[in-house]
């Protein structure tokens, strides 16, 4: 099981890490392409649109402050929703293992329902949330094979939600802060929002038992409060 020490034990292990190796290095996930020489693909999956490294690049340095996790006794290194494993004197991109725990989401992700519960999306990869002491863990698709849109359908009942409860805001650091910041700056605001309105777009009770007026009503104060409190700390939001 997965504790607050744990967590703090992750941050310390990752922030101790230094990649001071020359040569190509990956990019941060984001609306452009990385830079050339490095294969992206584009992932569109619920309206995403986030460019992201793809599975096994090679780079001599990780962007950031990795995250590091163990995944089958070796060690993981996680960083902007993306995962690395050692590679020699390298790291090379890799699908993220599914159950490790991560304390902070992507500085991107979409949030959905799925069988009554939340779940959050980012780099063909799925976060299920299991409280302060674990942090967000890597789960399988939630129905399965074809929600990962293998040649197949996404369930109608998980787009629709990925819909109506998809991220609405544009968010920019002006300050250059790193994928994991944005990630902890983003969860803490929304959690800041949440308190000050009463209302929580990941959580049953906010979103369906209100009308659509409502509804639409409190969704935009949420905003609001999530949008001060993001610019408060040096991020430009539309």
């Amino acid at each position: 099981m997965r504790t607050a020490a744990n967590v703090r034990a992750w941050s310390a292990l990752a922030g101790a890490a230094v990649f001071a190796l020359a040569g190509a290095s990956a990019q941060e996930p984001g609306h452009h392409p990385p830079h050339m020489g490095t294969p992206a693909h584009y992932d569109v999956r619920y309206n995403h649109n986030q460019y992201y490294a793809g599975h096994g690049v090679v780079v001599t340095q990780i962007p950031g402050k990795p995250v590091v996790v163990t995944h089958a006794g070796a060690p993981v290194y996680y960083s902007g929703g993306v995962s690395y494993a050692p590679h020699g004197p390298s790291f090379v991109v890799v699908a993220a293992p599914v159950g490790v725990f991560v304390p902070v989401l992507p500085p991107y992700y979409t949030t959905f329902w799925f069988g009554g519960a939340p779940y959050y999306y980012a780099n063909e990869t799925y976060y299920s949330y299991r409280g302060p002491d674990q942090g967000y863990e890597v789960v399988d698709p939630p129905g399965g094979p074809a929600a990962q849109g293998q040649g197949m359908p996404v369930p109608a009942d998980m787009a629709a939600q990925a819909q109506a409860i998809g991220e609405d805001l544009f968010i920019y650091p002006q300050n250059g802060q790193p994928p994991d910041v944005q990630a902890n700056d983003r969860y803490e605001c929304h959690h800041w929002a949440a308190s000050q309105t009463g209302f929580d777009p990941t959580q049953p009770g906010s979103t369906t038992n209100l009308p659509p007026d409502q509804l639409s009503a409190k969704r935009a104060e949420y905003q609001r409060a999530q949008r001060a409190c993001l610019e408060g700390r040096g991020y430009s939001v539309r």
